[in-house]
């Protein structure tokens, strides 16, 4: 069985992460978008304050491994494995995501979950 289209275009997504393309990222984001991360007490809202955050991470290498990913026409999940590293230090940390998209294929919110929300916090603090 095939994935779902958004679902394929995920995992598209992931490699781009890794590959640090954020140009492929962007494009697959709304400019209105919510994007919750974890320990957040707000969103980043809009797609220009987004990719400021991602370049305030800069210092940060971060390599994503698709573990599963389920989608509909508006919705995704996906269960991510996740290695921070900055300096000598690093974190294995794993995420459940939930994306909603627009009707042109573009994540609108994003919220993500945790394992260890302290650890993370305290890791990018």
């Amino acid at each position: 069985m095939s994935d779902h289209p958004i679902a394929a275009r995920y995992r598209e997504l992931t490699a781009a992460l890794d590959a640090g393309d954020m140009g492929a990222i962007a494009d697959s984001i709304s400019d209105d978008v919510e994007w919750w991360e974890i320990g957040a007490s707000e969103p980043v809202r809009g797609k220009q304050a987004l990719v400021d955050r991602m370049e305030a991470l800069s210092d940060f290498e971060i390599s994503v491994s698709l573990h599963d990913v389920l989608s509909n026409d508006g919705h995704l999940i996906a269960l991510l494995n996740v290695t921070a590293r900055k300096g000598g230090e690093s974190l294995d940390y794993r995420t459940a995501e939930i994306h909603h998209f627009n009707a042109d294929g573009q994540i609108t919110q994003r919220w993500a979950f945790s394992d260890d929300t302290q650890a993370i916090t305290d890791f990018f603090g």
